[in-house]
C-alpha cells in the first residue's frame, strides 16, 4: 500500500494512552508530524517523547473550544498545515437511570467531552482545512450509537451525537474536508472502563451474552483462556486488541486524497456484543 501520510501533519486529542497514543506511534513511523493533545499533561509527555521533533505535546482540555483552537494554531506555527484531526478523547460512564446520584457529575462531563469536545475538534480544524482546500476529519464514535440501549443512555446519546455531527459535517464540506467515522467494539484493555459508574450497565450491549461474555473476562484475567478465545488468527477470538483498531484508523487515514473512508466498524469475529 502506497504512504499518503508522509510529511502530513495529524492532530490527535486523548493521545497521552490507549488508541490516541498507538495511532500516533503508528503515524510518525510513516513519516506523519503528530500534535499529541490530551488533559493529562505528565501521561501525555511521556507518551510523545519518544517519538522526537515529529511529535508536539500539547496539554489540552477539549471541551474547551479555546484550548482547541490553541491546538489548531500550535499545528499551524509548528509544522505549517494540519491534514487530519481525530477527536479521539472520550470517556464511558456507564450507568443506569436509577443511579443518577451516583452518575449524574460523570454524565455532564462525558456530553461536555464526547459531544461538546468533538464540536470543537471540528470548528477549531474547519478554517485551516478550508483554507488549504483539503483535509480530513476522523471522529470516534461506538458500536453503542447503534441503537438506544439500557445502561448507556448518556453515552450512547453522546456518540449517536458524533455520527450526526460528522455525516452534517461531510455533506457541508464535500470536496474539500473527509469525514470518516470510527466505531470502535468493547476492546478491555484500553482504560476506557475505568470510567464506568455501574458495571451492571453492560448488559446493554450485551443482552442474551452477558453470561458468556462475564466468564470469558474472568478466564481472561486469569490467563486461563484457551488460545482459541486469545488468538487473533483464530475465529473464536472474543475480544480485540487495541493494536487492530489503531492500524484500522491508520488505514482509513492513509489514502489517496480523492478515496475517503466514511463509517468502519471494527470486532473481534467471536466478540458477545449485540450491537
Amino acid at each position: 500500500m502506497s504512504n499518503h501520510l508522509q510529511g502530513k501533519t495529524l492532530v490527535v486529542t486523548g493521545a497521552a494512552s490507549g488508541f490516541g497514543r498507538l495511532v500516533s506511534e503508528r503515524a510518525v513511523a510513516l513519516g506523519a508530524n503528530v500534535l499529541m493533545a490530551d488533559i493529562n499533561a505528565e501521561a501525555l509527555e511521556q507518551a510523545s517523547s519518544s517519538l522526537g521533533a515529529a511529535a508536539l505535546a500539547v496539554p489540552t482540555d477539549v471541551s474547551d473550544l479555546p484550548q482547541m483552537q490553541q491546538l489548531a494554531g500550535a499545528g499551524l506555527a509548528q509544522f505549517g498545515r494540519l491534514d487530519v484531526w481525530i477527536n479521539n478523547a472520550g470517556i464511558m460512564p456507564l450507568a443506569f437511570f436509577k443511579d443518577h446520584m451516583e452518575a449524574a457529575a460523570a454524565w455532564h462531563r462525558c456530553i461536555d467531552i464526547n459531544l461538546k469536545g468533538v464540536l470543537n475538534g471540528m470548528i477549531a480544524a474547519y478554517d485551516p482545512m478550508i483554507d488549504a482546500g483539503q483535509g480530513q476529519i476522523v471522529n470516534l464514535s461506538s458500536i453503542y450509537s447503534n441503537f438506544p440501549v439500557v445502561g448507556a443512555a448518556v453515552y450512547g446519546a453522546t456518540k449517536a451525537a458524533v455520527n450526526f455531527l460528522s455525516e452534517s459535517f461531510r455533506v457541508e464540506s464535500q470536496g474539500r474536508i473527509k469525514v470518516t467515522i470510527v466505531r470502535p467494539t468493547g476492546i478491555p484493555t484500553t482504560g476506557l472502563a475505568t470510567g464506568v459508574v455501574n458495571p451492571e450497565a453492560v448488559v446493554g450491549i450485551l443482552g442474551q451474552n452477558a453470561a458468556q461474555y462475564g466468564q470469558l473476562m474472568q478466564g481472561m484475567m486469569a490467563g486461563e483462556l484457551p488460545e482459541a478465545y486469545t488468538s487473533d488468527e483464530s475465529i473464536e477470538y472474543f475480544a480485540l486488541a487495541p493494536e487492530h483498531l489503531a492500524d484500522q484508523i491508520i488505514y482509513a487515514i492513509n489514502q489517496p486524497a480523492g478515496v475517503s473512508i466514511g463509517d468502519i466498524t471494527v470486532r473481534a469475529s467471536g466478540d458477545s456484543y449485540i450491537l
